[in-house]
């Protein structure tokens, strides 16, 4: 055999969008303020206000921070407000919840502001296998910037693939 071996993925018009390529860095935080409440139950606005104004905000520096209160307690809207008021010029980002919805938001931001034309009119794979936590929302947020564009969408590796949407066109 003297013929020579070619990758046909490689030549193929297949576009592989990753996920993991555009996972920015910088650490999640969970920012728990039942500490801050009187028996870890009640929300007492004097003293809770003392908390905020005494905590060392610049340790979250380039963090992204999720902000929740883990113990059953009443806690109004105000004082999850007033946290993120401070993180948030010290934070890449601040939300108000879990660390999933963290991911979320990051992502639909991210993708919603990439130039998706090089896929337009060309089969894309979505790959699929990733080591950093990437939520399922995200691939929803992709399909949604990709199905108008593409040619045909599939989900996997070049080597094994499932396919997912394929243009009337």
């Amino acid at each position: 055999m003297s013929e020579e071996i070619l990758n046909r993925v490689t030549n193929s018009k297949l576009k592989t969008f990753d996920l993991e390529e555009i996972y920015p860095e910088g650490e999640r935080i969970v920012f728990d303020i039942k500490d801050w409440l009187f028996q870890e139950i009640i929300l007492k606005e004097k003293d809770f206000r003392a908390s905020v104004s005494n905590h060392d905000w610049s340790k979250y520096e380039k963090s992204f921070v999720a902000i929740t209160c883990s113990v059953d307690a009443i806690i109004p809207s105000w004082a999850f407000m007033l946290v993120a008021s401070e993180l948030t010029p010290f934070a890449n980002k601040v939300v108000i919840g879990n660390l999933e919805l963290l991911e979320t938001v990051i992502y639909q931001e991210l993708i919603s502001f990439l130039d998706f034309k090089d896929f337009a009119n060309k089969p894309v794979i979505i790959k699929g296998c990733a080591d950093k936590p990437i939520p399922n929302s995200a691939f929803a947020f992709l399909i949604a910037k990709l199905q108008p564009l593409a040619k045909s969408i599939l989900f996997g590796e070049a080597c094994s693939t499932v396919p997912l949407y394929k243009s009337k066109k």
